[in-house]
């Protein structure tokens, strides 16, 4: 980064820390004070602003609500023990953030925009950052098309956005999840390595029907012969298969994990054997049945390391290993959350530190 952005900063006129009970923090629902924006017109960005949280006026007539022209994020900040404030692998969400905006046809973000911005935020806000154990800010970059303009086409102005909600653990407890062989998420060729809006709405419906079933989320498949895992609803798939940790690659219809990308490093470092290819649903469910496959874990940024506990598949419920068996998973959480939190030396240089 070597150009300082001139931000125009309009503080909040009373803060909400006060009324905030960080004991209670329910994922996505409890917004600190303030948010970054910055505008795409002209061909350039600009109005670079920190502005209290709240409602952004807009057009009804905007390409992201008529063509989908929509793109998110989503990363941590932790509290370290002597109190700064560190981000855990910023520069890879950029990377994956301006890779969706290319799949979209929207413009990237520069990197001193996007970093610049996002710690003047941390800044403004660094109390919303909470010190327990297990709790993180969460960070929402977000961007949408905003063409009040009813034509089928690129959007030639975009609204950036960095929102930031304080939060516990994503999951509490192990996931009751359904093998989905009748609806899609993701496609050949088409958009599903993008974090893009229409991708999470067309999962909620078969979502909702799963949850009525009891499940608490989806692992998907492919979309030509439901044979093959993909990934969860909100989080990349990992197995231990044969003491190997085993996930489906990365192709166009699987995201590419910012935390999967980090526990295979991980995994790795510690000598554990690592296979990235197609897992098949018949693998899955046999290795469960024989003994083969002792874990099971989704990974996100939300989600952390959750463990996966019971797999539902054509009608039958498959319970997997004892907790006390989890091993692998517990290990490399544990490895994680020690460099995230500041407690174990950070030899990759994954956390940015806010000065």
């Amino acid at each position: 980064m070597t150009d300082t952005l001139e931000i125009s900063i309009t503080p909040a006129a009373e803060t909400r820390l006060t009324v905030t009970d960080f004991s209670l923090l329910p994922f996505g629902k409890v917004f600190t004070d303030h948010m970054f924006t910055a505008d795409f017109e002209d061909g350039e960005w600009k109005n670079f602003q920190i502005l209290p949280y709240g409602p952004i006026p807009t057009s009804p007539a905007i390409s992201a609500l008529h063509y989908g022209q929509a793109i998110f994020e989503g990363m941590k900040a932790y509290r370290l023990p002597d109190g700064r404030i560190s981000v855990f692998r910023a520069n890879k969400n950029l990377d994956r953030f301006n890779k969706s905006a290319v799949r979209m046809a929207m413009p990237t973000i520069p990197e001193e925009i996007f970093m610049q911005g996002l710690a003047a935020l941390i800044k403004i806000d660094e109390k919303w950052v909470p010190a327990q154990e297990n709790y993180s800010l969460y960070i929402r970059p977000v961007m949408y098309a905003t063409d009040p303009y009813l034509g089928v086409r690129a959007s030639d102005s975009y609204k950036f956005a960095l929102l930031t909600t304080p939060t516990g653990p994503y999951y509490s407890n192990a996931l009751k999840v359904k093998i989905e062989d009748e609806y899609t998420r993701a496609d050949d060729g088409g958009v599903g390595y993008a974090k893009t809006a229409g991708n999470y709405a067309r999962s909620l419906y078969p979502f909702a029907e799963a949850q009525k079933e009891g499940f608490d989320q989806l692992i998907w498949t492919d979309a030509t012969s439901h044979e093959y895992i993909e990934e969860a609803g909100t989080a990349n798939l990992l197995f231990v298969i044969d003491g190997k940790l085993v996930t489906p690659s990365v192709r166009s219809t699987v995201l590419d994990g910012v935390t999967r990308d980090t526990i295979l490093t991980l995994a790795r470092e510690q000598g554990i054997e690592v296979e990235e290819r197609r897992i098949s649903v018949n693998e899955v469910i046999e290795g469960i049945k024989n003994g083969s496959l002792t874990e099971a874990f989704a990974a996100g940024t939300a989600a952390t390391v959750t463990h996966i506990g019971q797999i539902g598949y054509k009608g039958e419920l498959y319970q997997l290993s004892d907790p006390a068996g989890r091993h692998v998973s517990n290990g490399i959480a544990k490895t994680l959350n020690n460099i995230r939190y500041g407690l174990s030396e950070d030899s990759h240089g994954w956390n940015w530190i806010i000065d």
